[in-house]
C-alpha cells in the first residue's frame, strides 16, 4: 500500500501535477520569474524558506541571452532549506555561408581569410557542441547571506569538440562570489542575442576564475570588484622577449545605475591590469600596465516593445577580453623603438544594437559589432586592424522548452596594409530546454 502510494505521488509530480508557488518571492525578484513549468521531485514546496528559494533559483538577473533558462527540474530537501535544480538546453545549429566562408562552427570574424579566397566562397555546416547541462543549488541563509552554487558544462572540448567542458563554476555566498563566472568587466544582459556562440567581434564575455563582491542596490545604485586570475597573451622576439607566469590578478570594477525592476542599466565598467614578462636583453623581467574602459546599457523596454543594447569599450593590455582579439596574442606586443622591450597593444570594440519583442514568444534583433587594434602599424601589414560583425535574427518560442531560431550575419575583416575580406553566413537553429 505505502509503495503505490509513493508511486503515485511520484507520477503525480512528473507530470506537473505538483505546482509551484510563485508567491513570497524574495526581495529584488519578481514571483513571476518563477514559471509554472517546474516540476518537484521531492521534498516540499509548501512553506516560505522553500518559495524564496524557488524564485531565486528561476531568477534571470545578471544573465546574458545565451544564458540557459531556469531548471526543469527541482529538489527539495523536506523542510524546505535546500533546493537542487538540473537543467540544461540542447541546441543544434545548421549553417551555410555564401560569397565568402568562415573554416570555423562559429562566425569568428577574426579568422576570414584576407584577400578573399574564391576557393573559399561556400561552407555547409552544422553544431551540436553548445548544449549545456547545469547543475544550481540555493541552500539557508547564513550570516553573511544566501548560499548558490553553480556548474555548467558543455561540449566544446576535445581536439575536434564534442567532449565536455567546464564553463562556470562558482559559490555565491551573499554578496561575495568565489570560483569561474563571467568576468566582472562584461555586461551579461546587455549582450546582443545571436544564434551564433561566438557572438560580436567587438563584444565582451571572458569567463575567469574570480574573487567579487557585489554591493546592495541603493536607489537604483550599486556597484562591484572583483580579483581575476589574469589570462595573459602576447607576442614576443625570439632571443629579445618571452613570457613568464603572471604574479598579479585584473582587477575590474564597475558602478551601475538600474530602473523598470532591474530591467534596464547604465554600467561603467574599468579594469587593471600588470601584465609580467622577461626582456631578455636587460636580462630582468618587465610589468606593461593594462587598463580597459566601458560604458554598456540595456532598455528593453524603450517604446512599447522597441528596446536596445550596446556598449563601447577601450583600453590597452586587454585584447584578451575583446571575443574577436582573445588568444591572438595582442595584450602585448614587441615595442618598435625599445629592444626586449613590449608594450600594452591599444584596442577597442564596440556593439549596438535593436530589439523588437512582438509577443512574449517572438523576438527579432539586429546588431552591429566592431573590434579594432588601434595603431597596430609596427604589426605588419597583413596583420589585422580590424573587422566587423552584422547579425540579424528572430527567437520564437514555441511552447516553453522549445525555442527556434533564424540569423543572417555578415562579417568583414580588413588588415593594416588595405587587404579586405568577408564572409556570409545563413544559420537556422533548434534550442529544447530541459
Amino acid at each position: 500500500m505505502k509503495a503505490n502510494k509513493s508511486f503515485s505521488l511520484l507520477a503525480a509530480a512528473l507530470m506537473g501535477a505538483v505546482p509551484v508557488c510563485t508567491t513570497a518571492a524574495p526581495a529584488g525578484i519578481e514571483s513571476d520569474s518563477v514559471p509554472s513549468r517546474a516540476i518537484i521531485l521531492s521534498g516540499s514546496a509548501d512553506n516560505a524558506a522553500a518559495r524564496e528559494h524557488i524564485a531565486m533559483m528561476y531568477s534571470r538577473e545578471n544573465l546574458a541571452f545565451e544564458d540557459p533558462a531556469a531548471p526543469r527540474f527541482l529538489f527539495l530537501d523536506k523542510k524546505g532549506r535546500v533546493a537542487l535544480g538540473i537543467g540544461g538546453y540542447v541546441k543544434g545549429v545548421g549553417m551555410y555561408d555564401v560569397n565568402g566562408a568562415i573554416d570555423d562552427n562559429g562566425f569568428t570574424t577574426y579568422e576570414i581569410p584576407v584577400p578573399f579566397d574564391p576557393a573559399q566562397r561556400q561552407r555547409f555546416g552544422a553544431d551540436f557542441s553548445h548544449s549545456t547541462i547545469f547543475l544550481k543549488m540555493v541552500a539557508r541563509e547564513t550570516r553573511l547571506g544566501r548560499v548558490i552554487v553553480y556548474i555548467q558544462t558543455n561540449f566544446t572540448g576535445g581536439n575536434h569538440g564534442y567532449g565536455l567542458t567546464l564553463k562556470q563554476a562558482y559559490v555565491s555566498v551573499g554578496n561575495f562570489t568565489i570560483g569561474k563566472a563571467r568576468t566582472t568587466f562584461a555586461d551579461a544582459p546587455a549582450m546582443a542575442p545571436t544564434v551564433d556562440d561566438q557572438g560580436p567581434s567587438g563584444q565582451v564575455s571572458a569567463k575567469n576564475m574570480l574573487v567579487r563582491y557585489i554591493t546592495p542596490s541603493w536607489r537604483g545604485l550599486m556597484g562591484a570588484v572583483s580579483l581575476e586570475v589574469p589570462t595573459a597573451d602576447y607576442r614576443t622576439v625570439e632571443g629579445s622577449s618571452r613570457s613568464i607566469a603572471q604574479r598579479f590578478p585584473d582587477i575590474p570594477a564597475y558602478i551601475q545605475y538600474q530602473w523598470d525592476g532591474g530591467a534596464s542599466h547604465v554600467r561603467l565598467s574599468g579594469i587593471l591590469r600588470e601584465l609580467s614578462y622577461r626582456d631578455l636583453v636587460a636580462g630582468s623581467n618587465r610589468f606593461a600596465t593594462g587598463w580597459g574602459v566601458q560604458l554598456s546599457t540595456v532598455m528593453p523596454k524603450l517604446i512599447g516593445g522597441l528596446g536596445l543594447f550596446g556598449h563601447y569599450t577601450y583600453g590597452k593590455g586587454i585584447a584578451s577580453y575583446v571575443n574577436d582579439l582573445a588568444d591572438r596574442r595582442l595584450d602585448l606586443v614587441p615595442d618598435p623603438d625599445r629592444s626586449g622591450r613590449l608594450r600594452a597593444q591599444a584596442v577597442a570594440g564596440y556593439t549596438a544594437g535593436l530589439q523588437y519583442q512582438f509577443t512574449p514568444s517572438l523576438l527579432a534583433t539586429a546588431s552591429y559589432s566592431r573590434a579594432q587594434v588601434c595603431d597596430g602599424a609596427s604589426l605588419g601589414n597583413d596583420s589585422y586592424r580590424y573587422a566587423q560583425y552584422v547579425a540579424v535574427n528572430a527567437f520564437y518560442d514555441v511552447w516553453n522548452e522549445l525555442r527556434i531560431g533564424v540569423e543572417y550575419l555578415h562579417g568583414t575583416r580588413k588588415d593594416v596594409g588595405g587587404m579586405s575580406g568577408r564572409a556570409n553566413r545563413l544559420e537556422a537553429m533548434l534550442q529544447y530546454s530541459f
